[in-house]
């Protein structure tokens, strides 16, 4: 099977993506076909034994669409929306701006001599006066919505051509009602000088051009907008530098040419041009846009640095790791497409009702005339009713109620550093009950780090120098951490250790400033005659809670116990009380032994731990929750993890993890905070009310608008609606979505 992603063009509505969807699914070996409206992404996936690009692109054109493929690098992609939407948007603006000058004047015109309410009619020359010059009048309305049917031509082409092809849209319901009113105030126009005082009255042109008016408004509106809730894309795409400066040259190189191991210079303001690592120089560097950490990090040699990120004081020199389609920004902007080109479970219905829907409301327009004329009502009035059927419905709304507000959440989660793969697992993740936590790098550190520090018979200067000195010289992790730790003290004039003996499994042995002294375990103590006893309760206690105590001694003597241990991020404790607020039920599992896994879990206050689980049995573990009827999300951080993240409802990939977990996993978190999964979770949960509101208002708007547009309230005494007024309802209704949607962009995770 093969996956494509093909952009589409011609589409204004949800039945148009409704229509492609449908004739692509009639291909054969078609296995899943998916049109996203609102970014124009048509995702098919295929058996390419019984079907090529070509018949795709085929089946779409001969549906009245274009289909061309979706281009899959970056740099191709960042070049054209900008330019392209700007001069697009920039021309609408005008025609627009035109249109309303034009429909403004024409409504003095027609409507400024029959005002309501006994106010007295505006003035307007002698020479086209309804009453005194009928004809003048009437050829001037003519005039003036000419402009505006050239302004809004789009409709008519993309409308009758859609019609044409089968897949009536919403551009059709608007060309159809305003050419009818045209046409026959055209005809009315022709027939004045016969009778010029029962014609002049059934003169429409202010309903053909005020409707387009109004409608390609709220296209405007809505098409701005929409610019807006492409914005972390783009932003995203921004980032990358065009160029980067070679460090040995000296010479600015086209970014795109850079290889892996090159040495570039990046000066302080300057963006990382890729993924690498520092190999001299200090700065802090703004990783926001990516991360989502607000605060600058410090880089030093050894430091790794992100493509985009900005450099803010110092100079660094960067040796490239990771280049092109392989950086972080990419695979961040990837997650990001994917998740907004996929549709959530719930956009089916609306799918479904926009499939239909077009169809459906002409032939409600048609027969609402039609039994308007059987009543007896004159060919004005049924027109009135016909055309404001076509006018006031608005596919639109139920097409972009969904993906407008995935596109806005997964940029919102995008700016704090929360990538969701899909629209189905930001709807998903909303209805996770319990959340399930490795300990090793996603609770705590992930690294040893000194947690205790027991002189005994010295100060602990004394005791510090004796353990940097000795550890200096072995590469163990154990002895990194209480190096580190020295360093950190800094505490300086530390001996080197002679005679360097390595004692398996028990510790170290080496000769000190001419006295013999020991680093390790009791068992090496022990067996060198140290007396252990004034720490050994501390020790054990020490031991029960998963550290590891390291005795060191000199000349016999007992200087003291330095423990070591995996220490629980800062975040931690503060992260499941978070999602315990939340309703979730929070569960350590880990590999560790019992006792040093129920410390960690009663120091962040888990509800269950489930300890001594080999890494091949997390996913069984996730699976027997799941049998209990809980909805899992697993967080993990490491290789061993990736299989209980591909089994859980929502796996979740801590961003400082194994590149086999993030590419396992449903939501990758950029920052190394446990914090970010709650945020995670209410980000589903208001996204998710927001298409519901979205769907909501779409679905009511169509089901009152209709009805009352036909006739419904004149059966009751009532008054007929205008199809001006029906084409300013429609066009709010899909403004009202998008802006609904952009509000979500505001909200504070």
């Amino acid at each position: 099977m093969r996956e494509e992603k093909y952009d589409i063009s011609g589409m204004h509505c949800a039945a148009c993506s409704a229509s492609v969807e449908r004739v692509t699914r009639k291909l054969p070996g078609v296995e899943r076909s998916e049109v996203n409206l609102t970014t124009g992404i048509m995702t098919i996936r295929y058996d390419d034994s019984q079907l090529g690009p070509e018949q795709i692109i085929a089946k779409v054109e001969k549906a009245g669409f274009g289909a061309v493929p979706h281009p899959e690098k970056r740099e191709k992609a960042a070049a054209v929306p900008k330019d392209d939407e700007a001069a697009a948007l920039k021309r609408k603006k005008i025609e627009l701006i035109t249109a309303a000058v034009f429909s403004a004047v024409l409504l003095y015109v027609s409507m400024g001599q029959m005002l309501p309410f006994g106010l007295p009619a505006l003035p307007l020359p002698d020479l086209f006066s309804m009453h005194t010059h009928p004809v003048n009048f009437a050829i001037l309305q003519l005039l003036l919505t000419i402009p505006v049917l050239y302004c809004g031509r789009n409709f008519f082409i993309s409308g009758f051509k859609a019609l044409a092809h089968g897949n009536p849209n919403m551009d059709s319901l608007v060309a159809i009602g305003s050419a009818c009113s045209f046409a026959y105030s055209v005809v009315m126009t022709f027939l004045i000088s016969d009778d010029p005082h029962a014609y002049v009255h059934n003169l429409y042109y202010e309903s053909a051009a005020v409707v387009l008016t109004l409608v390609s408004l709220g296209k405007f509106l809505e098409s701005r907008n929409m610019q807006k809730t492409k914005g972390a894309i783009t932003a995203l795409m921004r980032l990358a530098p065009d160029t980067a400066i070679l460090a040995e040259s000296g010479r600015e190189v086209p970014t795109d040419s850079l290889k892996t191991g090159d040495l570039v210079l990046v000066k302080p303001g300057q963006r990382v041009p890729a993924d690498g690592v520092v190999t001299s120089g200090e700065s802090s560097v703004n990783e926001a846009m990516l991360t989502g950490e607000s605060l600058p990090v410090e880089k030093s040699p050894g430091s790794e640095v992100i493509g985009g990120s900005v450099n803010q004081n110092g100079v660094l020199y960067v040796k490239v790791t990771r280049t092109g389609e392989d950086t972080t920004l990419a695979r961040i902007i990837r997650f990001v497409e994917d998740a907004q080109g996929k549709k959530a479970p719930i956009s089916k219905t609306a799918d479904k009702v926009a499939g239909v829907f077009v169809p459906v409301v002409m032939a409600i327009a048609l027969l609402a005339a039609v039994a308007w004329a059987i009543a007896g009502q004159p060919f004005a009035f049924v027109l009135k009713v016909f055309t404001s059927v076509l006018v006031i419905a608005c596919p639109c709304a139920l097409g972009l109620a969904t993906p407008t507000a995935i596109m806005v959440g997964t940029g919102l989660g995008a700016r704090h550093g929360i990538l969701i793969r899909s629209g189905e697992i930001l709807e998903i993740t909303h209805s996770v009950d319990t959340v399930v936590l490795d300990k090793t790098g996603t609770v705590t550190k992930g690294e040893p780090a000194v947690t205790a520090v027991l002189p005994c018979q010295c100060d602990e200067t004394t005791l510090l120098k004796t353990a940097g000195a000795m550890e200096s010289v072995s590469a163990h992790p154990l002895a990194q951490a209480i190096t580190g730790y020295v360093k950190e003290k800094a505490i300086t004039d530390i001996s080197q250790p002679a005679d360097f003996e390595n004692l398996s499994g028990r510790g170290l042995k080496a000769v000190l400033d001419g006295k013999t002294a020991l680093a390790g375990n009791r068992r090496l103590m022990e067996e060198q005659g140290v007396d252990v006893s004034p720490l050994l309760e501390q020790a054990e206690q020490l031991s029960a809670q998963g550290q590891t105590p390291m005795f060191f001694a000199m000349d016999g003597a007992l200087l003291g116990l330095i423990s070591v241990a995996d220490p629980v991020k800062d975040t931690s404790a503060d992260a499941i009380r978070a999602m315990k607020r939340q309703g979730i039920r929070t569960v350590l599992l880990t590999g560790d032994n019992r006792a040093a896994a129920e410390h960690i879990g009663a120091l962040v206050g888990v509800d269950e731990v489930i300890a001594q689980v080999l890494p091949e049995e997390k996913a069984g573990v996730i699976q027997q929750l799941q049998e209990q009827g809980r909805k899992v999300m697993m967080v993990g951080d490491g290789i061993n993890d990736a299989p209980a993240l591909t089994q859980a409802e929502v796996g979740c990939a801590i961003g400082s993890g194994s590149d086999i977990a993030i590419e396992s996993a449903d939501i990758v978190l950029m920052r190394d905070d446990l914090q970010d999964v709650s945020r995670a979770l209410r980000l589903s949960a208001l996204t998710l009310r927001d298409i519901k509101q979205n769907l909501f208002w779409a679905f009511c708007y169509n089901t009152i608008g209709i009805p009352i547009a036909a006739g419904a309230l004149y059966l009751f005494g009532g008054p007929l609606l205008s199809p001006m007024f029906a084409g300013a309802a429609m066009s709010l209704s899909s403004v009202c979505v998008v802006g609904n949607a952009l509000r979500l962009g505001r909200a504070k995770l």
